[in-house]
Parts: C-alpha cells; sequence; structure tokens
C-alpha cells in the first residue's frame, strides 16, 4: 500500500421524507407525537472520510455528496470525480464495499484511466469495518432523528449541518476509524 496516499473509506446511504422514528424526552403524561406526511422521497448520500497514511497530523478529511434518487455507476463516477478534485492530484487508496455499481464493467473501466486511484474492496458483509457507517449512525441519530419534513430541501439542510458538526469536531472521525478496530499508520522500516 502505499504510504505517501490517502486511504479514503467511501460508502453510501439513503435517507426519505419518512421521519428517523428516536427516543426523545417529553412532559409526564404527554405522549409526543410525530405528525408527518406519508411521503416516500428518497434522496442518495455518498460521504468518504480520508486519512493519511504517512501524517496523520494532517487530519482526516470528509467529502460529502447528497443526490435525489439512487446512485448508479454513472453517478458514483461523477462522485469520483469530485473526490479527485478535492484531493487535488494526490494518491487515493479507496476502499468500498462490493456493491454493483462500485465494480461494474464501466466503473472498472473509469478507474484503469486514473493514476491517482486505487481501488480496494472491504469484505463482504462486514459494514463494521467501514468508519463511514458511523458517519451515517451519527448523522441518522442527532439531525435526522424525527426530523418530520416536507421536502427533501429539508432533510438535505440537517444533513448539511450534521456534515458541519462533523466537520468541526476533528476528533469524530478518528474515533470512527477507531471504533471499526483498523489503524492506519505508516509502516515500522525494517532494521
Amino acid at each position: 500500500m502505499n504510504t505517501r496516499a490517502w486511504i479514503v473509506f467511501l460508502d453510501e446511504s439513503g435517507v426519505s421524507l419518512l421521519p428517523q422514528v428516536r427516543r426523545t424526552y417529553a412532559p409526564r403524561g404527554r405522549t409526543p407525537l410525530l405528525r408527518h406526511r406519508l411521503n416516500w422521497k428518497r434522496a442518495s448520500m455518498a460521504g468518504a472520510l480520508g486519512y493519511h497514511a504517512a501524517d496523520p497530523d494532517r487530519g482526516p478529511r470528509l467529502c460529502f455528496h447528497l443526490k435525489p434518487g439512487s446512485y448508479d455507476t454513472t453517478a458514483l463516477i461523477k462522485v469520483l470525480e469530485q473526490l479527485k478534485l478535492f484531493y487535488r492530484g494526490e494518491r487515493v487508496v479507496l476502499v468500498w464495499d462490493g456493491l454493483s455499481a462500485h465494480w461494474s464493467r464501466a466503473m472498472r473501466a473509469w478507474v484503469a484511466e486514473q493514476d491517482w486511484l486505487t481501488l480496494e474492496r472491504l469484505p463482504a458483509y462486514a459494514p463494521e469495518l467501514n468508519p463511514v457507517e458511523l458517519l451515517w449512525s451519527s448523522l441518522k441519530k442527532r439531525e435526522l432523528a424525527n426530523l418530520a419534513g416536507d421536502h427533501l430541501a429539508d432533510v438535505a439542510d440537517a444533513t448539511e449541518q450534521g456534515i458541519h458538526r462533523i466537520n468541526r469536531n476533528p476528533q469524530l472521525p478518528w474515533s470512527f476509524l477507531a471504533h471499526t478496530g483498523l489503524t492506519i499508520h505508516p509502516p515500522t522500516p525494517p532494521n
């Protein structure tokens, strides 16, 4: 593995106008009601958490993308093109799961033309190894919890607030990585 590269974990998740129902507090005897329109409009989020392999002092970097509908290979290639701009010519080792769009023929052809990008696959059925899963959990338990928006823009605004919260706390992305049990550090040189 290239020790001068960024190790970037990428994952997608979905949100909808149906609220993420969570526990809440209310005065005794007054059960809170969550009123919402029964609306199935959905959006998809892609998040990329990057950690520098050789210099942890550079801090984690979070790149985020939100779109109506779902991701396919073409949409994910657009996300990766934004990721390329985000890392401005630095080498990236991208770690993601086995979603068919990640490993489609079109995706592999596009990646083959990229000199800045190397792909690595997470083991099957191992979401606990992806720190971005913890990012989604954090967003859905805080900003998106009990949110009964009328429009996808309401969900997008709440999600953006959560991304800003995570970016303001540099220890939070490190805690996501630590929770996976994975470490990113340069290998010790042989004697």
